[in-house]
């Protein structure tokens, strides 16, 4: 691809967030290279960006729950000096009781949620330190804060994305390479197809649209935000749950238990 402009390679760009991301980027004068399993419809949206941006595109057909899509990508990222940006956003989960979830849709949210983005994210940082320049923004969940009985596996999966990429953040503090964590709460996509309960389920006032979420995501980008939520409304609550979070870890500093766990000894019979 020409050096011409940044390239930014989105993954699960066929659909949804991913393609909400394709089109603004290519819009704010990336290259792109989109990654998802339905080449159709990757090659229909490049088509649509290269007349409306003169967006240069690269359409890869890949699973990245398969090793030889997830190398694939990772290639692209480690020795193509034109990206300057990762967007990991590919991600799936059935919802349901864990026991009644099958081992094959256990092992595939595992490999797609936690597995792809962190090795594309080792994938790509090398290169960007190298240049002291890019960045990266991972598609967490506000599941993350949360479980549900029916939300065990995928809020664990979401929980990693956030905890692993809080922890990066503080590799990079002090260099040119950032890192964008982003929170949505429910977004009408396809999601929830393949999920296992219908958007329609939802009361409508709480579903964002793809667009008003990548927006808010990206304006959350270019304020400097570490950790962007785009549904909530209130920021201190974000300050104030981080606060307390720092705080209940400093806490846990201490070499002896905590005085409600030491009991009495027994007294003899």
């Amino acid at each position: 691809m020409s050096a011409s402009k940044p390239v930014a390679v989105v993954t699960g760009a066929s659909s949804g967030i991913g393609a909400v991301y394709a089109e603004r980027l290519a819009a704010r004068g990336h290259d792109l290279v989109l990654v998802a399993r339905r080449a159709g419809r990757l090659r229909a949206l490049s088509a649509k960006l290269s007349q409306a941006h003169g967006t240069k595109v690269e359409t890869i057909e890949a699973d990245l729950t398969e090793e030889a899509g997830l190398a694939q990508v990772e290639h692209i990222l480690a020795t193509n000096p034109d990206v300057s940006m990762l967007v990991n956003n590919a991600g799936n989960g059935k919802l349901g009781a864990t026991v009644a979830m099958s081992d094959a849709d256990a092992a595939a949210t595992v490999a797609l949620n936690v597995t792809a983005p962190m090795r594309l994210t080792r994938a790509v940082l090398p290169p960007f330190l190298a240049r002291n320049a890019g960045a990266v923004i991972n598609i967490a969940s506000v599941m993350a804060l949360h479980s549900l009985p029916i939300t065990s596996l995928y809020s664990g999966t979401k929980a990693f994305v956030l905890a692993f990429s809080r922890g990066i953040q503080e590799e990079l503090a002090g260099t040119g390479v950032r890192l964008q964590v982003v929170l949505p709460a429910a977004v009408a996509t396809e999601f929830y197809d393949q999920a296992g309960i219908p958007l329609s389920a939802f009361d409508p006032v709480v579903v964002m649209t793809a667009e008003d979420m990548v927006d808010a995501a990206l304006a959350g980008f270019d304020a400097g935000e570490a950790v962007t939520l785009p549904s909530v409304h209130d920021g201190a609550l974000w300050e104030r749950h981080d606060a307390a979070r720092a705080a209940l870890f400093g806490a846990t500093q201490n070499g002896k238990p905590a005085p409600r766990y030491l009991t009495a000894p027994a007294v003899a019979a």
